[in-house]
């Protein structure tokens, strides 16, 4: 039997792969601030179930769906590197150290793109609070020398499924608010600018890129890498097959049967995410990522169609 640690373990993508790996009859073991079998305080706990596993897989961090106020930012980076920090330290100690570690990144580390796709190869990096957040947890992944431990960051796109960013965006559908998703001006204060959270305008017409991928995926990538010891570094987790925010939102409508969905401007767009504390970031920063490694290793992906893959998301 083989052990898996999986740090998170109780977000949505922790929780499918512990329904995986314990449905596969290996040995798991999960690290999060509560719920699981080890809290992120426990280093020693954490040292001992890190040495002889053959897999760790980190996917701790503070969700960015909130307001960027200082408190929230802190603690965006702060969850991200402590707990990193802390699976890096046990792999480092380990008798045993596992053959593989998969750490999520994010594929918001790219720039805003509307001119091409983004690769691992020739992907240009961004610039602001979210990219400065995602680099500084590469470099956490890469901080100490680990010889013996193949190092992987999953620049994970948005992931479908059965909970995550699919249901609000459903739930607006039905009420007729499943409309393109706007970008235009709007007021940006100094602080905001110089702390990297203001979004300037960019795509217009509802043309932000959307990147995705299906959860399913997410499970077989991490797969398909821990049987793949030729892949190590950054590896972007997302479909071949990234859409528009026009054509992503038209593809919400017809998953819940909405027939009408008005363009929802910036304006409207900002007061709504007031109202439920997030950023517009995340819908309207144009993310063209595309998954350059994985296909030329040879990947197949088990849903690759967009309409497809939100029928395969349960309500």
């Amino acid at each position: 039997m083989t052990r898996v640690v999986i740090g998170g373990s109780t977000g949505f993508i922790g929780r499918h792969l512990l329904q995986k790996y314990r449905a596969e009859g290996r040995e798991v073991i999960t690290i999060s601030r509560s719920g699981a079998d080890l809290t992120w305080g426990d280093q020693t706990g954490i040292d001992e179930a890190v040495d002889g596993a053959s897999l760790v897989i980190g996917l701790a961090g503070k969700s960015v769906s909130c307001r960027y106020t200082p408190e929230n930012r802190a603690e965006i980076l702060g969850s991200r590197l402590d707990t990193t920090a802390a699976l890096s330290a046990a792999i480092h100690r380990a008798t045993l150290p596992p053959a593989l570690w998969v750490n999520s990144s994010t594929a918001t580390i790219y720039g805003h793109a509307e001119d091409r796709p983004m690769t691992e190869s020739g992907g240009e990096l961004g610039a602001g609070f979210s990219v400065e957040v995602a680099k500084a947890w590469e470099r956490a992944l890469m901080a100490e020398a680990l010889p013996a431990t193949r190092r992987v960051a999953l620049r994970t796109a948005i992931v479908l499924g059965d909970a995550g960013v699919l249901g609000p965006l459903r739930s607006l559908a039905r009420l007729g608010l499943g409309g393109t998703q706007l970008d235009g001006w709007w007021p940006v204060s100094a602080a905001r600018r110089a702390a990297g959270t203001a979004h300037l305008p960019g795509a217009r017409g509802g043309r932000q890129r959307f990147s995705w991928i299906h959860v399913d995926d997410v499970l077989g990538i991490i797969d398909f890498v821990e049987g793949h010891p030729d892949l190590d570094g950054p590896i972007n987790a997302c479909t071949a097959n990234p859409v528009d925010n026009r054509t992503f939102m038209a593809a919400v409508r017809r998953a819940v049967g909405a027939r009408i969905g008005p363009p929802l401007p910036r304006w409207m767009l900002e007061l709504g995410a007031m109202g439920i504390r997030t950023e517009t970031e995340l819908i309207l920063k144009s993310r063209w990522v595309v998954p350059e490694r994985l296909t030329s290793a040879g990947y197949v992906f088990r849903h690759p169609d967009l309409d497809e893959a939100l029928r395969a998301s349960p309500d």
